[in-house]
Protein backbone atom coordinates (compact mmCIF):
# COMPACT_ATOMS: atom_id res chain seq x y z
CA UNK A 1 0.00 0.00 0.00
CA UNK A 2 1.20 3.10 -1.40
CA UNK A 3 2.12 5.82 1.98
CA UNK A 4 0.53 9.25 1.48
CA UNK A 5 2.26 11.52 3.81
CA UNK A 6 0.81 14.58 4.50
CA UNK A 7 2.36 18.40 4.43
CA UNK A 8 3.44 19.72 7.36
CA UNK A 9 1.26 21.73 8.08
CA UNK A 10 -1.15 19.64 7.85
CA UNK A 11 0.12 17.23 10.58
CA UNK A 12 0.36 16.44 14.25
CA UNK A 13 3.83 15.07 15.30
CA UNK A 14 4.93 13.61 18.29
CA UNK A 15 8.67 14.25 19.29
CA UNK A 16 10.68 12.78 22.25
CA UNK A 17 13.79 14.30 23.61
CA UNK A 18 12.38 17.52 22.74
CA UNK A 19 13.76 19.49 25.50
CA UNK A 20 17.31 19.95 23.73
CA UNK A 21 19.00 19.26 20.47
CA UNK A 22 18.03 17.87 17.50
CA UNK A 23 14.44 17.59 19.13
CA UNK A 24 14.64 21.05 20.12
CA UNK A 25 15.41 22.36 16.97
CA UNK A 26 13.09 19.50 14.81
CA UNK A 27 10.17 20.74 17.19
CA UNK A 28 11.13 24.63 16.80
CA UNK A 29 10.75 24.12 12.80
CA UNK A 30 7.72 21.78 12.71
CA UNK A 31 6.28 24.61 14.35
CA UNK A 32 7.27 27.15 12.18
CA UNK A 33 6.11 24.94 9.06
CA UNK A 34 2.16 24.75 10.58
CA UNK A 35 2.79 21.53 12.28
CA UNK A 36 0.89 20.90 15.50
CA UNK A 37 3.35 19.22 17.85
CA UNK A 38 3.02 16.96 21.13
CA UNK A 39 6.69 16.66 23.26
CA UNK A 40 7.86 14.79 24.89
CA UNK A 41 11.08 14.25 27.37
CA UNK A 42 11.35 13.62 31.17
CA UNK A 43 12.28 17.81 32.20
CA UNK A 44 9.16 19.46 32.50
CA UNK A 45 9.99 23.34 32.90
CA UNK A 46 12.25 23.24 29.89
CA UNK A 47 8.57 21.55 27.87
CA UNK A 48 6.08 24.08 29.74
CA UNK A 49 8.47 27.17 28.28
CA UNK A 50 9.04 25.27 25.15
CA UNK A 51 5.15 24.56 24.70
CA UNK A 52 4.53 28.23 26.07
CA UNK A 53 7.24 29.73 23.41
CA UNK A 54 5.49 27.92 20.38
CA UNK A 55 2.43 29.39 21.22
CA UNK A 56 3.05 32.52 21.96
CA UNK A 57 4.58 32.08 18.16
CA UNK A 58 0.77 31.49 17.08
CA UNK A 59 1.53 27.53 16.90
CA UNK A 60 -0.04 24.60 18.71
CA UNK A 61 1.94 22.43 21.02
CA UNK A 62 1.46 20.62 24.27
CA UNK A 63 3.59 18.10 26.44
CA UNK A 64 3.89 15.07 28.23
CA UNK A 65 6.74 14.56 30.55
CA UNK A 66 7.36 11.22 28.95
CA UNK A 67 10.63 8.69 30.57
CA UNK A 68 10.52 6.65 27.34
CA UNK A 69 12.08 3.60 29.05
CA UNK A 70 8.41 3.07 30.77
CA UNK A 71 5.93 1.67 28.46
CA UNK A 72 3.10 2.91 29.94
CA UNK A 73 4.48 6.65 30.05
CA UNK A 74 4.82 5.89 26.27
CA UNK A 75 0.87 4.82 26.08
CA UNK A 76 0.10 7.79 28.01
CA UNK A 77 1.83 10.29 25.83
CA UNK A 78 0.15 8.41 22.07
CA UNK A 79 -3.25 9.21 24.48
CA UNK A 80 -2.34 12.86 25.00
CA UNK A 81 -2.00 13.17 20.99
CA UNK A 82 -4.89 11.32 20.86
CA UNK A 83 -7.39 13.39 23.29
CA UNK A 84 -6.00 16.91 22.20
CA UNK A 85 -5.34 16.74 18.42
CA UNK A 86 -7.58 13.65 17.65
CA UNK A 87 -4.21 11.70 16.48
CA UNK A 88 -0.68 12.03 15.13
CA UNK A 89 0.71 11.86 11.31
CA UNK A 90 4.44 11.44 12.46
CA UNK A 91 6.41 9.74 15.77
CA UNK A 92 9.70 10.97 16.24
CA UNK A 93 11.35 8.41 18.77
CA UNK A 94 14.80 10.85 19.09
CA UNK A 95 15.32 10.22 22.90
CA UNK A 96 18.82 9.20 23.78
CA UNK A 97 21.34 9.06 25.99
CA UNK A 98 25.30 8.40 26.58
CA UNK A 99 28.33 7.08 28.23
CA UNK A 100 31.80 8.10 27.56
CA UNK A 101 34.61 6.25 29.14
CA UNK A 102 36.54 2.21 28.55
CA UNK A 103 34.38 -0.63 28.49
CA UNK A 104 36.46 -2.16 31.65
CA UNK A 105 35.08 1.19 34.00
CA UNK A 106 32.03 1.85 33.23
CA UNK A 107 29.37 -0.07 35.56
CA UNK A 108 27.02 -2.82 33.72
CA UNK A 109 24.24 -0.52 35.02
CA UNK A 110 24.94 2.71 33.82
CA UNK A 111 25.45 0.15 30.46
CA UNK A 112 22.11 -1.48 31.22
CA UNK A 113 20.21 2.38 31.49
CA UNK A 114 21.75 3.17 28.23
CA UNK A 115 20.28 0.46 26.26
CA UNK A 116 16.65 0.94 28.48
CA UNK A 117 16.28 4.86 26.74
CA UNK A 118 18.07 4.37 23.32
CA UNK A 119 17.13 0.57 22.70
CA UNK A 120 13.92 -0.01 24.46
CA UNK A 121 12.50 3.44 24.68
CA UNK A 122 12.74 3.61 20.99
CA UNK A 123 11.09 -0.07 20.67
CA UNK A 124 8.29 1.36 23.54
CA UNK A 125 7.60 4.56 20.90
CA UNK A 126 7.94 2.51 17.82
CA UNK A 127 5.17 0.05 18.34
CA UNK A 128 2.86 2.46 20.29
CA UNK A 129 3.69 4.62 17.38
CA UNK A 130 2.70 1.73 14.49
CA UNK A 131 -0.52 0.74 16.51
CA UNK A 132 -2.10 4.22 15.61
CA UNK A 133 -0.43 4.66 12.14
CA UNK A 134 -1.66 1.41 10.68
CA UNK A 135 -4.94 2.59 10.95
CA UNK A 136 -4.65 6.12 9.23
CA UNK A 137 -1.24 6.13 7.85
CA UNK A 138 1.71 8.34 8.72
CA UNK A 139 5.79 8.03 9.10
CA UNK A 140 7.30 6.52 11.82
CA UNK A 141 11.28 8.60 12.06
CA UNK A 142 14.02 6.73 14.55
CA UNK A 143 17.26 8.57 15.24
CA UNK A 144 19.75 6.47 15.34
CA UNK A 145 23.48 7.69 14.33
CA UNK A 146 26.66 6.88 11.95
CA UNK A 147 27.39 4.81 15.13
CA UNK A 148 24.47 2.29 14.04
CA UNK A 149 27.23 0.97 10.96
CA UNK A 150 30.39 2.02 12.77
CA UNK A 151 31.66 2.03 16.47
CA UNK A 152 33.09 5.37 18.05
CA UNK A 153 35.97 4.11 20.46
CA UNK A 154 35.06 5.40 24.13
CA UNK A 155 31.41 5.59 23.09
CA UNK A 156 31.10 1.08 22.88
CA UNK A 157 27.71 1.06 24.55
CA UNK A 158 26.34 4.20 22.56
CA UNK A 159 27.12 2.80 19.63
CA UNK A 160 26.16 -1.17 20.46
CA UNK A 161 22.82 0.83 21.46
CA UNK A 162 22.29 2.51 18.05
CA UNK A 163 23.44 -0.66 16.13
CA UNK A 164 20.65 -2.28 17.80
CA UNK A 165 18.37 0.95 17.00
CA UNK A 166 19.10 -0.32 13.05
CA UNK A 167 18.75 -3.87 13.64
CA UNK A 168 15.05 -3.35 14.80
CA UNK A 169 14.31 -0.77 12.86
CA UNK A 170 14.87 -2.71 10.01
CA UNK A 171 12.91 -4.93 11.11
CA UNK A 172 9.62 -3.12 11.74
CA UNK A 173 9.60 -1.99 8.44
CA UNK A 174 9.91 -4.90 6.42
CA UNK A 175 6.93 -6.49 8.75
CA UNK A 176 5.19 -3.73 7.61
CA UNK A 177 5.81 -4.11 4.42
CA UNK A 178 4.66 -7.16 4.39
CA UNK A 179 1.74 -6.17 5.51
CA UNK A 180 0.91 -3.52 3.30
CA UNK A 181 0.54 -0.97 6.13
CA UNK A 182 0.34 2.30 5.43
CA UNK A 183 3.20 3.54 7.36
CA UNK A 184 6.88 4.83 6.22
CA UNK A 185 9.35 3.94 8.43
CA UNK A 186 12.66 5.79 8.12
CA UNK A 187 16.21 5.41 10.16
CA UNK A 188 17.95 8.87 10.50
CA UNK A 189 21.80 8.62 10.85
CA UNK A 190 23.48 11.83 11.87
CA UNK A 191 26.92 12.35 11.88
CA UNK A 192 28.69 14.56 14.61
CA UNK A 193 26.33 17.37 15.52
CA UNK A 194 27.04 19.84 17.95
CA UNK A 195 24.26 19.52 20.52
CA UNK A 196 24.99 18.95 24.53
CA UNK A 197 24.65 15.42 24.03
CA UNK A 198 28.52 15.06 25.37
CA UNK A 199 27.86 17.65 28.19
CA UNK A 200 25.31 15.29 28.92
CA UNK A 201 26.71 12.27 28.75
CA UNK A 202 27.72 9.86 31.65
CA UNK A 203 31.38 10.81 31.68
CA UNK A 204 34.33 8.11 32.96
CA UNK A 205 36.87 10.18 30.91
CA UNK A 206 39.38 12.52 32.61
CA UNK A 207 38.28 15.45 30.76
CA UNK A 208 35.26 16.85 29.18
CA UNK A 209 34.08 15.24 25.96
CA UNK A 210 33.65 17.12 22.96
CA UNK A 211 33.19 15.76 19.60
CA UNK A 212 35.92 15.09 16.70
CA UNK A 213 35.01 17.42 13.69
CA UNK A 214 33.82 17.35 10.88
CA UNK A 215 30.98 18.69 13.28
CA UNK A 216 27.57 19.94 11.76
CA UNK A 217 24.79 22.05 13.17
CA UNK A 218 21.80 20.36 14.40
CA UNK A 219 19.45 22.10 11.84
CA UNK A 220 20.71 19.84 9.38
CA UNK A 221 19.41 16.83 11.55
CA UNK A 222 16.07 18.72 11.50
CA UNK A 223 15.50 19.53 8.42
CA UNK A 224 16.32 15.91 7.23
CA UNK A 225 13.81 14.50 9.55
CA UNK A 226 10.73 16.96 8.68
CA UNK A 227 12.02 16.00 5.00
CA UNK A 228 11.28 12.26 5.45
CA UNK A 229 8.08 13.28 7.89
CA UNK A 230 6.74 14.62 4.24
CA UNK A 231 8.57 12.35 1.92
CA UNK A 232 9.44 8.63 2.44
CA UNK A 233 12.68 7.66 3.36
CA UNK A 234 14.15 4.58 3.67
CA UNK A 235 17.02 5.81 5.50
CA UNK A 236 19.11 9.09 5.50
CA UNK A 237 22.63 9.64 6.99
CA UNK A 238 23.11 13.36 7.81
CA UNK A 239 26.62 15.05 6.82
CA UNK A 240 29.15 13.68 4.53
CA UNK A 241 31.65 13.14 6.82
CA UNK A 242 29.53 10.31 8.82
CA UNK A 243 28.46 9.15 5.20
CA UNK A 244 32.76 8.66 4.62
CA UNK A 245 32.82 7.15 7.91
CA UNK A 246 30.50 4.39 7.05
CA UNK A 247 32.45 3.96 3.66
CA UNK A 248 35.79 3.17 5.48
CA UNK A 249 33.95 0.54 7.77
CA UNK A 250 32.97 -1.41 4.63
CA UNK A 251 35.95 -0.93 2.75
CA UNK A 252 38.97 -0.69 5.04
CA UNK A 253 37.82 -1.48 8.77
CA UNK A 254 41.03 -2.29 9.86
CA UNK A 255 42.79 1.63 9.02
CA UNK A 256 39.40 2.94 10.51
CA UNK A 257 40.04 1.27 14.31
CA UNK A 258 43.89 3.25 13.62
CA UNK A 259 42.41 5.81 13.02
CA UNK A 260 40.18 5.71 16.17
CA UNK A 261 42.52 4.23 18.52
CA UNK A 262 45.54 6.80 17.28
CA UNK A 263 43.37 9.80 16.30
CA UNK A 264 39.62 9.58 17.52
CA UNK A 265 40.11 8.43 20.77
CA UNK A 266 42.47 11.91 21.80
CA UNK A 267 39.80 14.24 19.70
CA UNK A 268 37.27 13.18 21.72
CA UNK A 269 38.51 15.13 24.74
CA UNK A 270 38.62 18.69 25.31
CA UNK A 271 41.12 20.20 27.62
CA UNK A 272 38.42 20.98 30.40
CA UNK A 273 38.58 19.03 33.37
CA UNK A 274 35.80 16.34 33.95
CA UNK A 275 32.87 17.81 35.71
CA UNK A 276 31.58 15.73 38.82
CA UNK A 277 30.21 12.47 37.42
CA UNK A 278 26.77 12.72 38.79
CA UNK A 279 26.07 15.62 36.42
CA UNK A 280 24.63 13.60 33.88
CA UNK A 281 22.03 12.74 31.81
CA UNK A 282 21.79 9.00 31.97
CA UNK A 283 20.97 9.36 35.88
CA UNK A 284 18.84 12.74 35.71
CA UNK A 285 16.89 14.50 33.36
CA UNK A 286 19.28 17.48 32.25
CA UNK A 287 17.43 19.14 29.04
CA UNK A 288 17.22 23.02 29.44
CA UNK A 289 16.35 23.96 26.05
CA UNK A 290 19.56 24.18 24.63
CA UNK A 291 20.56 23.79 20.72
CA UNK A 292 24.21 24.13 20.78
CA UNK A 293 26.77 22.12 22.89
CA UNK A 294 30.47 22.73 23.61
CA UNK A 295 32.11 22.26 20.10
CA UNK A 296 34.76 24.75 20.13
CA UNK A 297 35.33 25.35 16.14
CA UNK A 298 33.70 25.58 13.15
CA UNK A 299 29.82 24.25 12.92
CA UNK A 300 28.69 23.39 9.30
CA UNK A 301 25.30 24.52 9.14
CA UNK A 302 24.71 22.63 5.77
CA UNK A 303 25.21 19.40 4.63
CA UNK A 304 25.28 19.52 0.74
CA UNK A 305 25.84 16.05 0.66
CA UNK A 306 22.68 15.28 2.93
CA UNK A 307 20.47 18.11 1.21
CA UNK A 308 21.41 15.98 -2.78
CA UNK A 309 20.37 12.83 -1.21
CA UNK A 310 17.72 14.00 0.27
CA UNK A 311 16.34 15.85 -2.79
CA UNK A 312 18.53 15.20 -5.94
CA UNK A 313 18.07 12.56 -8.76
CA UNK A 314 18.67 8.50 -8.04
CA UNK A 315 21.69 8.53 -10.33
CA UNK A 316 23.06 11.91 -8.52
CA UNK A 317 23.04 10.11 -5.23
CA UNK A 318 24.20 6.39 -6.38
CA UNK A 319 27.24 8.84 -7.33
CA UNK A 320 27.37 10.69 -3.68
CA UNK A 321 27.61 7.35 -1.88
CA UNK A 322 30.41 5.88 -4.27
CA UNK A 323 32.32 9.07 -4.10
CA UNK A 324 31.95 9.73 -0.87
CA UNK A 325 33.32 6.31 0.19
CA UNK A 326 36.37 6.63 -2.37
CA UNK A 327 37.01 9.83 -0.93
CA UNK A 328 36.85 9.14 2.83
CA UNK A 329 39.02 6.30 2.12
CA UNK A 330 41.68 8.33 -0.01
CA UNK A 331 41.35 10.91 3.37
CA UNK A 332 41.90 8.72 6.41
CA UNK A 333 44.84 6.80 4.20
CA UNK A 334 46.44 10.20 4.04
CA UNK A 335 46.20 11.27 7.45
CA UNK A 336 47.50 8.08 9.01
CA UNK A 337 49.96 8.57 6.67
CA UNK A 338 51.46 11.91 8.07
CA UNK A 339 49.63 12.36 11.56
CA UNK A 340 49.73 15.78 10.40
CA UNK A 341 46.99 18.09 10.62
CA UNK A 342 45.30 19.18 7.74
CA UNK A 343 42.93 22.56 7.18
CA UNK A 344 41.11 21.36 4.06
CA UNK A 345 37.08 20.33 3.65
CA UNK A 346 36.11 17.08 3.51
CA UNK A 347 35.90 15.13 0.66
CA UNK A 348 31.94 15.35 1.07
CA UNK A 349 30.89 18.94 2.31
CA UNK A 350 32.80 21.51 0.64
CA UNK A 351 32.75 24.29 3.64
CA UNK A 352 35.56 26.09 5.47
CA UNK A 353 37.44 23.51 7.73
CA UNK A 354 37.91 24.17 11.72
CA UNK A 355 40.96 25.85 12.05
CA UNK A 356 43.85 23.71 13.90
CA UNK A 357 41.75 20.83 13.46
CA UNK A 358 42.74 17.45 12.25
CA UNK A 359 39.72 16.95 9.21
CA UNK A 360 39.65 13.31 9.08
CA UNK A 361 36.12 11.91 8.70
CA UNK A 362 33.64 12.74 11.54
CA UNK A 363 31.51 10.21 13.82
CA UNK A 364 28.54 10.52 15.35
CA UNK A 365 25.84 11.95 17.57
CA UNK A 366 22.02 12.52 18.54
Amino acid sequence: MKTNLKKLSQQTIVITGASSGIGLVTARLAAKAGAKLVLAARSEDALRQLTNEIKQAGGQATYVVTDVSRPEQVQHLAEVATSTFGGFDTWINNAGVSIYGKLEEVPVEDMRQLFEVNFWGLVNGSLEAVKHLKKNGGALINVGSVLSDITAILQTMYSASKHAVKGFTDGLRMELEMEDAPVSVTLIQPAAIDTPYPLHAKNYLERVPKHAPPVYAPETVARAILHCAATAERDVVVGGGGKAMIGLSHWTPALLDTFMEKGFAKQSKSDAPARPLEQNGLDRPMGNLQERGNYPGTTRETSYYTETVTTGSPRLRTALLVGAAGAGVAALATWLGTQKETTGPTPTDTQPARNGQPQAPGYSDN
